[in-house]
């Protein structure tokens, strides 16, 4: 594991800092889309572990789907003409990191609109705010499990989310993460020897190298 973050000490990283928050006349709440019922594959139906005696339609919600369609997630998605982008129903400052930091981080493993932007733009701007580290850091041991789920997703799209959001709390915890790497070391190896991967986790690591000096 190490030596896969010492193969970028050479390499300074520069890091931006700047925040820019957009401001719009109040903007609709977006309420989420309905979730598209998967059709059964032919093989399930002769497999009897696969069968569900009530059919589809006792598919629930992921939890993540669950909780913000119950309004438990203080922003919502604004359409916009060229991007889209969050709205909060309160300042991200006030709110309570444990648990909506974890919340958001389950949420990176969604898969459907609108909760993929929900989860990884929230995650991002709640680390944006004030203080953030200090509220952050005591959430690392269950934070980073999180995380690592969503790593080891087979899902390119909620992999590269996954870390994105690993580089965003290591440029907030700094030092605080380093523990803890050694839980996602194995994933990202993994998808260092995936050529279209490559570059992208080779950028990570050196970041990660970084910022946990």
């Amino acid at each position: 594991g190490s030596d896969v973050l010492r193969m970028s000490s050479a390499i300074q990283i520069k890091t931006k800092s700047a925040v820019q928050k957009s401001k719009t006349s109040s903007p609709l709440p977006c309420s989420p889309e309905p979730a598209i019922k998967p059709q059964p594959k032919p093989s399930d139906k002769l497999n009897p572990k696969t069968i569900d005696p009530f059919g589809a339609h006792s598919r629930s919600p992921s939890a993540f789907a669950a909780i913000y369609a119950k309004g438990g997630i203080p922003c919502r998605l604004v359409h916009g003409s060229v991007k889209h982008r969050l709205q909060w129903e309160c300042l991200p400052e006030t709110v309570p990191f444990d648990p909506l930091l974890l919340t958001l981080a389950e949420g990176l493993r969604e898969t459907k609109h609108p909760y993929t932007f929900v989860s990884k733009e929230g995650f991002k701007e709640l680390l944006m705010v004030e203080g953030a580290a200090e509220k952050a850091i005591p959430l690392l041991p269950r934070l980073v499990p999180v995380l690592k789920v969503a790593l080891a997703h087979s899902d390119d799209e909620v992999f590269r989310r996954g870390l994105d959001a690993l580089v965003q709390l290591s440029a907030v915890v700094g030092p605080s993460l380093n523990d803890h790497l050694k839980h996602l070391l194995t994933n990202l190896s993994r998808r260092l020897m995936d050529k279209k991967f490559r570059e992208q986790v080779t950028v990570a690591l050196q970041k990660l190298e970084h910022y946990g000096g």
